[in-house]
C-alpha cells in the first residue's frame, strides 16, 4: 500500500518508480494524475461532509435557542434546513466512502500497485537484467549427469505416477530414504536458523483469512496463484453450483496447460472444457464474490503470510525488534503463471515444504537486517556445499511487495545452468501498510510503520533436487552431505535397493 501523502508531495518518484516496473512512463505520469485526481475528489468529499456536519450543529443550536424564543416560524425553518443537511449528509458520506474505497481500500487502486524499488536496484524488464553479486563454489564436473527424476526414479524412491493418480499433475511422492532426506533437509534448515542465527520457530496456521493475503500482497492481484477452501456446509445451492463451474472451469485451464507447452493449445483446450460443461465463468464469479470473507480461507503460497501477519494491527515496542521469525511449513501454489514451464518433475510443484524467514524492524534496521538475512540463507547452501550465486533482481524481475530483492540460485548439473532456490527481499513499510502493523520508542506518543523483510532459508524441495544431482555418482548413488549424516542416523548415500 502507497502513502497518498507521499505522493502528493512527489508525483515524480512513484512516475520513476512505476515506469521502472511495467509501465511505459506515460502509464505512470497517467496513473499518478488518476490516483491524484481521485484524491482531489475524496477531500472534495470530506470538506462537505464536515461542513455539513458543522452547519447541522449550529442549527440544532439555533432551533433550541428560537423555540426558547417562542419563535415557531423560525424553529420550522431551522428544523427544514436540517433535513436539508442531512440529506446532503448522507450523499456526501456515501460519496466519501465509495471514493475512499476506490482509492485506498483492499480493492482500490493503491492496493493494486507495486512497491517502489529502491535507488539502488537496476534498471530493467526481466530477468535478463539482473546483476550477478557474487558465486559461491565451482560446479561439480559431473560426466552425462542424470536429473533428479530419472535418479529418484532409479532409486525407486520417487514416484510421479502415483501422485498423479490420486492429485494429478505437479505432485509427487517421496519414499523410503528420500522421504527421510527432505525431512533431514528441512529440520537442519530450522536448526541452523534458530540455534545459529537467532530466529524464533513458529508453527503458524496454514489456512489465513481474505485480510491476511492482502496483507502481505497475494490479495487482490494475484487471486489465481493461490488455492481457496470455503467448508460446503456453510454454502447456499446457489453458491455451490457456481463455485463447483468455477472449479471446474480453473481445472480445464491447468489440465490444458500442464498437457502442452503450446500456449495457443492449452488456451484452446481450456476453452472446450469450459464450454462443454457450459461454465460461465463470469456469472461464476460474481456469485462467489457474494459468498461471506469470513466463511473462506486461503492456503498459504508461503508462511511469509502466517509470520508477518502476526503483528498486523499491532504496535510493538522499538526495543523489541528486529523480530526474526522462522517456520517450515507446506506451501500450496495453484502456478496459474507458470504454463508449460518446468512440467517436469519437483521444480515448480503445487504442493512443497519451505524454512520461510521474516523479519520486522525500526524503519533505519531495514537495509542491515536485509544484508543479515540474505548471509543467513547463504548459510545453508555454503554448509552443504552447494555451489550458487547472488543475484541482485532489476526492477522488471521484482515481487509486488518488494523494494529491493536478492536470489539465491544454485547450480542444477542437469540442466547447466543456476535455479532459483530463495528470494530474499526487504518490503519497506509496504505490508505493513496493508496490515497497520507500526513500532513506537519508549516515551513517546507517535507511532511510526515497521519494516518487513521475508526470504527463503531454503526452499526443501528445490534444496533436494540440489543435492541429488550435485553429489550423484555414475552408479545412480547419492552421496549425503555431511551435515545431514547426523540427521539420517548415520547413512552416507542413496542407493538402490539391493
Amino acid at each position: 500500500m502507497h502513502d497518498i501523502r507521499a505522493l502528493r508531495d512527489d508525483p515524480a518518484a512513484y512516475v520513476r518508480g512505476w515506469s521502472s516496473r511495467g509501465m511505459t512512463v506515460e502509464q505512470a505520469d497517467q496513473q499518478v494524475k488518476d490516483i491524484l485526481a481521485l484524491d482531489e475528489r475524496l477531500r472534495a468529499a470530506q470538506t462537505a461532509v464536515q461542513a455539513a456536519q458543522s452547519q447541522r450543529n449550529d442549527a440544532s443550536k439555533q432551533i433550541g435557542q428560537a423555540k426558547a424564543r417562542k419563535d415557531e416560524a423560525e424553529a420550522a425553518r431551522l428544523m427544514a434546513h436540517v433535513e436539508t443537511l442531512k440529506k446532503t449528509l448522507e450523499e456526501q458520506g456515501e460519496l466519501e466512502r465509495t471514493l475512499k474505497e476506490e482509492l485506498s481500500g483492499t480493492g482500490g487502486v493503491l492496493a493494486s500497485l507495486p512497491n517502489l524499488p529502491a535507488e539502488d536496484v537496476p534498471a530493467g524488464a526481466d530477468e535478463d537484467e539482473n546483476v550477478e553479486i557474487r558465486r559461491y563454489g565451482e560446479p561439480f564436473a559431473i560426466s552425462a549427469p542424470k536429473d533428479h527424476v530419472d535418479l529418484g526414479e532409479g532409486l525407486a524412491m520417487l514416484d510421479f505416477e502415483a501422485a498423479g493418480r490420486m492429485s494429478g499433475s505437479r505432485f509427487t511422492v517421496l519414499k523410503k530414504d528420500l522421504a527421510r532426506l527432505e525431512r533431514a533437509l528441512g529440520q537442519f534448515m530450522l536448526d541452523m536458523q534458530t540455534l545459529e542465527h537467532g530466529y524464533t520457530e513458529v508453527s503458524p496456521p496454514l489456512l489465513v483469512r481474505d485480510e491476511a493475503m492482502f496483507g502481505t500482497g497475494q490479495l487482490p492481484k494475484f487471486e489465481e496463484d493461490l488455492f481457496s477452501v470455503v467448508p460446503l456446509t456453510q454454502l447456499s445451492d446457489d453458491e455451490k453450483f457456481a463455485l463447483h463451474r468455477a472449479q471446474i472451469e480453473k481445472a480445464g485451464r491447468q489440465a490444458a496447460s500442464d498437457l502442452s507447452d503450446d500456449l495457443t493449445s492449452a488456451s484452446t483446450i481450456a476453452k472446450a472444457v469450459a464450454q462443454s460443461i457450459e461454465v460461465n465463468e463470469a456469472d461464476s464469479r460474481e456469485t462467489l464474490r457474494h459468498i461471506d470473507i469470513r466463511r473462506r480461507h486461503w492456503l498459504i503460497p508461503t508462511a511469509e503470510v502466517s509470520l508477518t501477519n502476526l503483528v498486523r494491527e499491532q504496535i510493538t515496542p522499538e526495543e523489541e525488534l528486529p523480530l526474526r521469525l522462522t517456520a517450515l511449513t507446506p506451501c500450496f501454489r495453484s502456478e496459474a503463471g507458470a504454463s508449460g514451464r518446468d512440467t517436469r518433475g519437483m521444480i515448480r510443484q503445487h504442493q512443497f515444504y519451505k524454512v520461510e524467514l521474516v523479519a520486522i524492524t525500526a524503519p533505519e534496521q531495514s537495509n542491515d537486517e536485509h544484508e543479515r538475512m540474505i548471509a543467513n540463507a547463504e548459510a545453508v547452501l555454503k554448509a552443504l556445499e552447494l555451489p550458487f550465486r547472488a543475484m541482485q533482481l532489476c526492477t522488471g524481475d521484482m515481487g509486488f511487495s518488494a523494494r529491493r530483492t536478492v536470489d539465491l540460485e544454485v547450480w542444477l548439473p542437469s540442466q547447466g545452468r543456476y535455479r532459483e532456490i530463495s528470494s530474499i527481499s526487504n518490503c519497506g513499510d509496504f505490508q505493513a501498510r496493508r496490515m497497520d502493523a507500526r513500532c513506537q520508542k519508549r516515551g513517546e506518543k507517535g507511532t511510526r510503520f515497521v519494516h518487513t523483510l521475508n526470504g527463503s532459508g531454503l526452499a526443501v524441495g528445490r534444496t533436494l533436487v540440489a543435492v541429488l544431482e550435485n553429489y550423484q555418482d555414475e552408479g545412480g548413488r547419492v552421496f549425503i552431505p555431511e551435515v545431514l549424516q547426523p540427521y539420517m542416523g548415520g547413512l552416507t548415500h542413496l542407493e538402490p535397493d539391493a
